[in-house]
């Protein structure tokens, strides 16, 4: 496959590629281009010289070009499905065409919200020396924004941080993930076949460590949208600095699921056996649980035999509901966790086993609030720490232990137990009687609590991201001068 840039399909500049692995078979399934830095200034180039008459276009001229290409997405959902399931091991039906219809949504909420993204009026005689003027706020886009996606929901992370930026008559530059990029790449070839003008939305492939650090390090970038590790936003962040480039950022996240003595046992084990989804790669995934202790031992046996009766293999095979991680590496790398976490005195209760880039659903017992996976160590596949609590104030004791604040859930039949935690729990989202992995589109998400980050993506809140605000003072105007 090749990049887009300006409107057409490229190679990279000096003809440099990287292997697409299918993870389920370690087997290539395709090529893309390793972007170079002129390929990077090229595509900067043509966004920036796009933005002027993008943003000149009516509002419902950009929107119909937009809804044309959601329409798009939905007669083809298959067929990306079937790609996105290849490269990131995502079950076929289940996960990946789902993945795709969230796409859809999102770009047709962007066209409703820009559409009704009003501005407002001071009110008048408010303040001594201004009581004729008429003063009013308009939004502005902010310009080029460069859009860097993770790999573990490539599409629908790209429609929230793609869709009202266009919408709002912002060019992008995205940065494709480095193990799944070939979703992304024919989305972008659906944008210019819905009509959109070239330069408008470039696409590169590429190592991070080359795209990434080039694009965030051009002063033309009015701001970088990133959702992926913490250590990288720190990056980032460092290097925005020096041009006051502004950023949004969502990034990781260490969220507890907390089960209280009176909870619901049957809601509770269905919600941690649903954590499953897309082998625990994610940001908002639970990835701490917090279980009373008179409930702990029934908790994991009835956990242990829910992930008992998962399908793991092949995404493309119907009965499959767990394919494998991203890649190898990604594998390995819970496998080392995993055995720190062993080495540190917790207990393996079910799984524990690599092959490939499959990881075995794994319980971990005897985890204590001390260790790495219980604080600032998060771990990004099918791991479930069990950590046993007494009291109210112990649960929001471990549970606030980490420095990521992203999200989180609690299981309590008291309503005055839910209200309180979650008033008291430092995270940017919480779920009452149900975990927190959730990311329903116009609710706001995002880290805004330690070290996950900055951003509030929604369709909520996203055009206040991807827009400036410009005040208008009409001096007079209730009185002509003379």
């Amino acid at each position: 496959m090749k990049m887009i840039i300006n409107g057409q399909k490229v190679d990279s500049s000096d003809g440099k590629t990287q292997d697409i692995v299918n993870p389920a078979t370690l087997q290539v399934i395709d090529t893309v281009p390793s972007a170079t830095a002129e390929d990077i200034t090229k595509a900067v180039d043509g966004a920036v010289a796009a933005q002027e008459a993008w943003a000149a276009l009516p509002v419902r001229e950009r929107c119909a070009i937009l809804r044309r290409f959601a329409d798009l997405v939905m007669e083809r959902r298959l067929e990306l499905g079937e790609i996105l399931a290849k490269e990131a091991g995502k079950p076929y039906m289940k996960e990946a065409v789902w993945e795709l219809d969230s796409v859809a949504y999102v770009y047709r909420g962007a066209c409703d919200v820009a559409l009704h993204y009003y501005g407002t009026t001071m009110p008048i005689g408010t303040e001594p020396g201004y009581d004729d003027d008429l003063q009013i706020t308009i939004h502005e886009p902010l310009g080029t924004l460069a859009c860097i996606i993770p790999y573990n929901f490539p599409p629908a992370i790209w429609a929230f941080k793609t869709a009202a930026a266009l919408a709002a008559g912002n060019t992008i530059v995205v940065k494709a993930p480095s193990y799944d990029p070939m979703t992304l790449l024919v989305l972008h070839e659906m944008l210019h076949e819905a009509g959109l003008p070239a330069g408008v939305a470039q696409c590169l492939t590429g190592r991070g460590s080359v795209v990434g650090d080039l694009l965030v390090d051009d002063p033309r970038i009015a701001c970088v949208n990133f959702t992926g590790s913490t250590d990288a936003g720190l990056s980032i962040a460092a290097t925005a600095a020096k041009h006051l480039t502004d950023y949004k950022f969502e990034l990781g996240g260490n969220d507890p699921f907390i089960v209280f003595e009176d909870a619901d046992m049957d809601l509770v084990v269905k919600e941690a056996e649903d954590q499953a989804r897309n082998n625990r790669q994610c940001c908002t995934g639970s990835k701490r649980f917090l279980v009373h202790n008179s409930l702990k031992e029934e908790f994991i046996r009835r956990l242990g035999a829910e992930l008992d009766k998962l399908v793991i293999g092949d995404p493309m095979d119907p009965a499959v509901n767990m394919g494998p991680m991203i890649a190898e590496r990604a594998a390995k790398q819970v496998e080392k966790q995993v055995e720190l976490t062993v080495a540190q005195g917790a207990r393996i209760v079910r799984g524990g086993k690599r092959s490939g880039a499959f990881y075995e659903p794994t319980i971990l017992a005897d985890v204590t609030p001390d260790m790495d996976i219980a604080r600032d160590m998060e771990v990004f596949g099918p791991v479930w720490p069990v950590i046993g609590f007494d009291t109210v104030d112990e649960a929001v004791e471990i549970a606030n232990s980490s420095h990521f604040g992203l999200g989180g859930g609690l299981f309590s039949r008291n309503i005055y137990t839910c209200i309180q935690v979650a008033r008291r729990l430092k995270t940017g989202h919480i779920a009452i009687n149900g975990s927190g992995n959730f990311r329903a589109a116009e609710l706001p998400f995002g880290g805004g609590r330690k070290m996950s980050g900055n951003s509030r993506e929604s369709l909520s809140r996203v055009m206040d991201e991807v827009t400036q605000l410009k005040s208008i003072v009409f001096r007079y105007a209730f009185n002509e001068r003379k």
